[in-house]
């Protein structure tokens, strides 16, 4: 088995042959160098981005689905088309009983263009009627206080929780106001809860840094919705694909409310399952063309080390034919040639993964400005599986000069001189 020996002779002759044409050897090197930077550096990028969107979407279910209204594209049963419509709260019931691949379905309304005031500052908000189990969908990350629970839902308390911009602009200096009170459209509600959540993330129905969410019975009765709800929220049970689920309550929705099977437009779907997997899928791609644009710069690379090594090579043509007519045996050769190859690749590839580390913490420390949770290195399997990539490169870019090598005989070395 080849070995690299610590030999202070042979890393002399490293030393004296690398830094004999040393712009040669410096553009040779930078090959190898440039292929590995991009190929860490793109894939450290890859992963901090993907960890960024991640959270982003950080607490939000990935296996829901949601159902909206639009209005009718198709006359049926009397009625015209255009026809305005609306889900109602028996609706939740009725898709409970008829589509049993679904573990949980809660409705949602909502109120826009809403106002918050305390102490004459005031702020745009908007409002949300929830139920506790609208959090497992889009858990609103409680930073201080509590969740609404089944107690509030049951006898509509005027509780709410905020959202952290709202506590930034009406509660200056005050980091918890759990327990104060806050106006919205005239009505004074007591916070029980404060959001984490913030705008760059995954949500329904508005900013999460400006919404006061508050029980859906309360919100029922201080803006006189009656029964009507604006969204189904529902998530499918273990082993079963919320898009065939979405699909059976929209057509429970369209019996009960005199649609069309066939209209296209009555209905809004939001599938959150397939836009998880598309982000999912988008991202192998990413990590496979990286791959493969490192790599392909890392073998272009290796093979500038070999040419350039084959060059050299030739140059010591009376050097090598000497060595081997005073007793210099094939594995001597062996080791001087390839040594030289792995020296160069190795140098060369660390420089690289270095620069790329410092690269990305550069970057890293940009991204938490805004995504505190971002990660852009890489981990430390990827960097030895980079190394493991440097020293095979190294050692195939070390077999046509090696081989070329090996091939000299001291005859013709003498005759070549």
């Amino acid at each position: 088995m080849f070995k690299l020996r610590f030999d202070i002779d042979l890393w002399e002759e490293i030393y004296d042959s690398l830094t004999r044409n040393k712009t040669r050897t410096f553009l040779t090197a930078f090959g190898v160098f440039w292929g590995i930077f991009m190929l860490v550096l793109l894939m450290g990028g890859g992963k901090g981005l993907e960890s960024m969107l991640a959270e982003n979407f950080a607490g939000f279910a990935t296996n829901s689905g949601f159902i909206g209204t639009s209005n009718t594209s198709e006359p049926y049963k009397g009625f015209r088309k255009g026809r305005k419509w609306n889900l109602e709260v028996a609706d939740v019931n009725r898709v409970k009983n008829a589509v049993p691949e679904l573990e949980i379905i809660t409705p949602i309304i909502s109120r826009w263009g809403c106002s918050a005031m305390n102490d004459n500052k005031q702020i745009g908000v908007t409002v949300k009627g929830i139920h506790p189990e609208y959090g497992i969908i889009e858990n609103p990350e409680i930073k201080y206080g509590r969740m609404l629970n089944n107690v509030d839902i049951k006898h509509e308390r005027k509780v709410c929780i905020i959202g952290k911009r709202i506590v930034e602009e009406l509660y200056i200096g005050i980091t918890d106001p759990c327990g104060m009170t806050i106006q919205v459209d005239g009505v004074y509600y007591k916070i029980v809860g404060v959001s984490g959540k913030g705008s760059g993330g995954m949500s329904i129905n508005g900013n999460p840094e400006t919404s006061v969410i508050m029980p859906f019975t309360t919100l029922q009765r201080a803006y006189n919705r009656g029964n009507k709800i604006d969204m189904l929220c529902f998530t499918a049970k273990k082993g079963h694909n919320i898009s065939d689920a979405q699909d059976k309550v929209e057509r429970v929705v369209k019996r009960t409310h005199n649609i069309s099977p066939n209209d296209t437009q009555a209905v809004i779907k939001v599938n959150a399952e397939a836009i998880f997997s598309m982000v999912d899928t988008l991202f192998t791609g990413i990590s496979i063309l990286v791959w493969m644009i490192g790599l392909g710069t890392l073998i272009s690379g290796a093979i500038g080390v070999s040419n350039i090594m084959v060059v050299t090579v030739k140059e010591r043509t009376t050097e090598i034919g000497i060595r081997r007519a005073i007793g210099a045996t094939s594995k001597d050769i062996l080791t001087q040639i390839m040594s030289e190859c792995i020296v160069l690749t190795l140098i060369a590839g660390f420089s690289g993964i270095t620069f790329s580390v410092i690269c990305l913490q550069g970057l890293e420390k940009i991204a938490h400005e805004t995504s505190p949770e971002s990660t852009f290195q890489i981990s430390f399997g990827i960097a030895l599986f980079a190394t493991l990539i440097l020293v095979t490169l190294g050692i195939i870019s070390g077999l046509a000069p090696t081989y070329r090598a090996l091939a000299i005989k001291p005859v013709d070395a003498m005759r070549d001189e």
